[in-house]
Order: structure tokens, then sequence, then C-alpha cells
């Protein structure tokens, strides 16, 4: 099987209004953005390029204090609130392929999810290698949720009444269609599909399921205090 050339993406900006700092607090006495930088090192084979998208100095610093090439700052206006992961992609992207870079995959290795096996990437490269003839636009790590449309969630109808999201008449939540949702873990990414499709209007999208306790998203403090939990009771490590 063809080996793949990955860019890894971490992206970091500046700011945070769930957790203040978020990407430099440290979380397993280290700061949070460097677990997902030194799991893209262990990963990535000597053609891989690992890119930190970010405009926070404190963050180059921590890059630059493990051997992480910043390549580019990011620019202001894609460092806002409202500031979208597609424009952040492409503009990492485009700044490769000006320099005659050709990537296989985009690796989106979020900060705010650590909680990472290696075997996880190396099984969705696997997959995502097997499954590119099909013109996949992306392979993404998901967990099944509890909140299930056909069952547990509701929304209004133009009356004000509470209808299912989902039709479907099940008895048990156990007898409703397994529903996955992202967690924020690892995404594999096409570039051409990146180049001609924002993520969220993808249509070729396959799934890597996770365990839940690897898919926690660190959100807000609550979430913090909880990886600190379970890091505490060795329930996960870093």
């Amino acid at each position: 099987m063809k080996q793949l050339r990955k860019l890894f993406i971490i992206p970091a900006r500046k700011g945070s209004k769930g957790i203040p700092n978020k990407n430099t607090k440290i979380l397993g006495e280290k700061p949070l953005v460097q677990h997902s930088m030194e799991y893209a090192k262990e990963m990535a084979q000597p053609d891989d390029v690992i890119c930190v998208t970010t405009d926070d100095d404190k963050v180059i610093e921590v890059a630059k204090s493990i051997g992480v090439n910043i390549d580019f700052k990011r620019p202001d206006y894609l460092a806002e609130d409202t500031s979208g992961m597609y424009e952040v992609l492409i503009h990492a992207l485009d700044y490769y392929t000006s320099l005659g870079e050709k990537f296989d995959t985009i690796v989106l290795l979020q900060p705010t999810s650590p909680f990472r096996l290696t075997a996880h990437l190396s099984e969705m490269v696997e997959n995502y290698a097997s499954q590119i003839g099909n013109e996949l636009d992306m392979l993404v790590s998901v967990t099944v949720t509890n909140s299930n449309p056909y069952y547990v969630l509701f929304e209004e109808d133009g009356n004000g009444w509470l209808e299912k999201s989902k039709k479907g008449n099940f008895a048990r939540r156990q007898d409703c269609p397994e529903v996955y949702q992202f967690n924020g873990s690892i995404y594999l990414i096409n570039p051409e599909s990146l180049r001609t499709s924002p993520l969220q209007h993808f249509q070729k999208i396959a799934k890597y399921q996770m365990d839940k306790v690897y898919a926690l998203d660190l959100d807000n403090l609550q979430d913090w205090e909880f990886a600190e939990f379970l890091l505490e009771k060795g329930k996960l490590t870093l």
C-alpha cells in the first residue's frame, strides 16, 4: 500500500472564552497544545509536514521548545472568534502549495482533544488509503452518541409542540439505529475535496469509531476538571 504524505495541521489561535488561554494551560505537566504537537511528531514520517497555525506567541514558544518549526504566523483576520476552520485549513494548504508541496491527506489535530493513541491514527491512515480510490472526502473519528435523535432529541413544530427530531417508532433506546457524532479528535481530509467544498458540505465521509474515554473534548472548565480527574485516577494517560 502506498505511503501517504501527510500535512499535519494543529490550529491553536490565541484567546478562548470557555477556558482562558487554554492552548498553553498546563494539563498533565505540559501545555495543552504540546500534547498534539508531540503526537504529530511521533506519528509523522520524514516526508510529512507539521503545521502549527497560530497567532499566539506563547504557542510559538512551546513549538520551538520541542523542535516543531513554525513556518508562518496566522494572520489576524483568521484568528477572530468568527473565523472558520475551513478558511484556516485552506490558508495553511495554500501556503505549502505555493512552495510546491503536495500532500495525499491533511491530518487535523485539534488541541482540545488531546487523548489519542498512536493506534488511532495508524488505523485511520490505513483505512483512508484503502478508501481514497472511492473519492473519499474525509475520514473522521467518531463516538456513538447517547443523544439519539430517534429517541431523546426533539424539535418544536410550527405550533410549538415538541416532535422527534428523526422519525421512528422505537419503544426502547436500544432498538434505535446507532447514531455517531464527530468527537473532534482526528480528521483525515482529502486536500482536493477541501479545495472544492467546505467540510460541512462533504458528501463522502467515512467513520473511525473511538471509545468515548478518548473522545473527551475540552470545551469548558468542567471538561478540564474532568480530564484532570481521569488523569489523576489513571483512567487516561498523556
